[in-house]
């Protein structure tokens, strides 16, 4: 078949189950066995595809019971793995509570070469073209633009516990229409939220997947975090941010703990 894969960028699936207890019960030892050694094996098949990651957690609170995080090129790949997961421990023990279908995306309101020239460059500090510091200066900034364009197209997630995840859209009533605003007002108020979470650098790492004409927000926002403390404050601090206090609409958040394989069943009671 062939591929289905964007011109930059990755498929991005978040999948939450509710596992059926009762079903499982009605499994002998062996084969319940049999499911989680499936599962198992499903997953090392996903984790050795090229250029796919899937994260597992525990979801915490009965909005779900166990949640997958999958990124992948190709959108057949994502969506046969999607289908496989689903079945994966038996025809009726998973039964999926909420998904969301995003593409990892740059932000159309990242500082360009030609912006940090002149508005950084030239009119802030001041230096003049052909400079030693102006030379040294623009060559920092391509390396951050490189580095920062490939964690928000080609992302590597690291494997901290704490996973939350929230889709979002911008708000289209009255005043506080987002798209009525003009490209340079949204670009200053979306410089200012970005400022806020640079201060969780370290803390936080934040994926930011568009979904407009995928699924029903416009954005899915997952957090990764070592301390649920962090993420707490992170989306307080920005809800007094005018981007999100205006023209922010938020879904519902659900939060996870990633585990090993053998420990996520033990926590799921399987």
């Amino acid at each position: 078949m062939i591929p289905l894969t964007p011109k930059e960028g990755w498929h991005v699936l978040h999948l939450f189950y509710h596992i059926d207890h009762s079903q499982w019960s009605l499994f002998t030892e062996e084969e319940q066995r049999q499911s989680k050694t499936r599962l198992t094996e499903l997953v090392q098949e996903i984790r050795a595809t090229p250029d796919t990651q899937l994260l597992t957690f525990s979801v915490v609170s009965p909005k779900a019971d166990l949640g997958f995080m999958l990124l992948t090129p190709d959108l057949h790949i994502a969506n046969s793995f999607e289908k496989q997961l689903t079945l994966s421990l038996g025809p009726e023990i998973l039964t999926p509570s909420y998904s969301y279908f995003s593409l990892t995306e740059p932000s159309e309101y990242t500082t360009t070469r030609e912006q940090y020239i002149t508005e950084t460059l030239v009119a802030e500090k001041k230096l003049k073209p052909d400079t030693a510091e102006f030379i040294t200066e623009l060559e920092d900034f391509d390396k951050r633009m490189t580095h920062y364009r490939s964690y928000r197209v080609y992302p590597q997630l690291p494997d901290w516990p704490v996973v939350c995840f929230y889709p979002m859209s911008k708000r289209r009533s009255g005043e506080d229409n987002w798209y009525a605003l003009g490209y340079e007002a949204r670009r200053e108020l979306m410089a200012g939220h970005a400022r806020i979470g640079r201060t969780y650098s370290g803390r936080i790492l934040q994926l930011i997947t568009g979904s407009t004409g995928l699924d029903e927000h416009e954005w899915g926002v997952t957090l990764l975090a070592r301390d649920t403390v962090d993420i707490k404050a992170i989306v307080y601090e920005m809800r007094f941010d005018e981007v999100s206090a205006r023209y922010a609409e938020f879904g519902d958040f659900y939060i996870g703990l990633q585990l090993p394989l053998d420990q996520l069943f033990k926590r799921l009671c399987l």
